[in-house]
């Protein structure tokens, strides 16, 4: 794709070039398509396609065959609601696990 068909313009070329056609430019949704950049001389990664590309590499076959390290699982979670029925008593239970200040007789 030329840059004449990028902004919609016909390319008039001399009468020695017979046999050539000059066609005007595709429509916007034809142009999406096929809409290459051609002036651009040190095109840029993004950001994945760079970090994949300068990540530190595994040289070394220890380093290669080493794995994550695996951890314990951790314990379940305490509830964080109680249902209680009319049977049972409420219970006082401290809502906050920092210290409750000592009141002086």
């Amino acid at each position: 794709m030329s840059i004449s068909a990028v902004f919609g313009s016909k390319i008039v070329l001399p009468n020695s070039f017979t046999g050539v056609v000059t066609k005007a430019a595709p429509t916007s949704i034809e142009r999406r398509k096929d809409l290459v950049i051609e002036c651009s001389s040190r095109p840029q990664k993004k950001g994945t396609a760079h970090h994949m590309k300068t990540r530190p590499k595994k040289t070394q076959p220890w380093d290669i065959k080493r794995r994550p390290t695996v951890y314990p699982p951790l314990p379940p979670l305490p509830p964080e609601w109680t249902l209680l029925t009319a049977e049972e008593p409420a219970a006082i239970v401290p809502t906050s696990t920092t210290p409750q200040s000592i009141e002086s007789p």
